[in-house]
């Protein structure tokens, strides 16, 4: 008897049919399954299986009950692309911001998905991280998932890329920051109102050199803050020394060299306006360490935004109100998407100052 003996490495037959009904067992990722199979494990046509799933009249009980138990054995799910070939909308938005672990832009997004959701639209989101590149790359990404509208926080000043998708039926609004060289619906804060009356409450305690510390001018938000201090100091009379003047990123290490360089001298700063959140939480933690040292007179702070722990820590702030950026952003949207066609609105949402202690410290006895 001969007997033969499989090449080293071949499968037994318990082990080839192991492995057969494992692969047969094994879910197929990426193959979803389709109305076809529902239709064949139902015993119903096509069409059948299309009414059940969009909710169409036609169906008898007993098999709208067969159909949908093959739905949920099988675990379908409607295409809703095809839909969009069909009805040409496709329940989505989509929202840039410029960074979601900002806990501003948190607030904004959360109320943007309530807006969403109570509409039964679904909301997309993602961050540009404040590059122009990213936002359009972003921006049209959505676009081309067709979306029916976006909501933009702008990190670029061209948005001329976005006119053929407008023209094409997307809604756009921007928000915080409006759209640059295009006309378009924009919802933002009174940043110009608000540092306005930031400056103007250290004024009124007695500060006379204030120092503003805040981000890149190029930006919309941060050159309408630095434009609100001038007014101010104008406002009561006082020259702008340059040196207390410091636009620019909004890292730590910048931040800590431009507040470090204004309490520099004979003749430092007695009083600082920080830009934005970033800004006062590195002003914060810099004065707090000051203090500990005691180096020098206490230093009045106000800071535009408002910040974690900031009514704890004591910190004065020119709040905004982001879900109601986000808010009246997403309804006006949705306005555009029912078909109002007026001409592009701008809206201005006001600003409040929380006095909590920091912004009421009076100069030091040599100022």
């Amino acid at each position: 008897m001969i007997r033969r003996t499989a090449p080293a490495g071949t499968p037994t037959l318990e082990e080839s049919r192991t492995v057969a009904e494992t692969t047969r067992s094994a879910p197929r990722y990426g193959n979803r399954p389709t109305m076809k199979d529902v239709a064949a494990r139902a015993g119903v046509g096509l069409k059948t299986v299309s009414r059940v799933v969009n909710g169409e009249p036609g169906v008898t009980p007993e098999t709208e009950r067969r159909v949908r138990e093959a739905v949920d054995a099988l675990g379908f799910r409607r295409n809703d692309g095809a839909r969009v070939l069909r009805k040409g909308r496709t329940a989505t938005v989509g929202l840039v911001l410029e960074d979601l672990a900002d806990p501003f832009y948190g607030q904004l997004g959360r109320a943007v998905e309530e807006v969403a959701r109570a509409h039964g639209t679904l909301l997309i989101n993602g961050s540009s991280a404040e590059d122009p590149e990213r936002e359009q790359e972003l921006a049209l990404a959505l676009c081309a998932r067709r979306v029916d509208g976006l909501i933009v926080i702008p990190a670029g000043d061209d948005h001329r890329y976005l006119e053929p998708e407008i023209r094409a039926g997307v809604a756009t609004v921007f928000a915080d920051r409006p759209a640059g060289l295009l006309d378009a619906d924009a919802v933002l804060s009174d940043g110009f109102g608000g540092a306005r009356e930031g400056v103007a409450h250290l004024i009124a305690h007695g500060h006379r050199r204030i120092g503003f510390v805040g981000d890149r001018p190029r930006i919309h938000t941060a050159a309408e803050r630095l434009r609100g201090y001038r007014a101010a100091m104008e406002d009561a009379g006082l020259p702008v020394d340059e040196r207390w003047v410091a636009p620019g990123p909004t890292d730590p290490r910048r931040v800590t060299e431009a507040v470090e360089g204004m309490l520099a001298g004979p003749e430092p700063v007695t009083a600082l306006f920080a830009g934005n959140n970033r800004v006062t939480v590195t002003a914060v933690r810099l004065l707090a360490a000051r203090t500990a040292r005691g180096d020098g007179a206490p230093v009045a702070l106000v800071g535009f935004d408002d910040v974690e722990l900031g009514d704890v820590l004591g910190v004065t702030v020119i709040a905004q109100d982001p879900a109601a950026l986000g808010r009246t952003a997403a309804e006006q949207l949705f306005r555009r998407l029912d078909g109002a066609a007026e001409a592009p609105r701008r809206v201005v949402i006001g600003t409040r100052l929380l006095a909590r202690g920091s912004g009421e410290i009076p100069p030091g006895p040599s100022a």
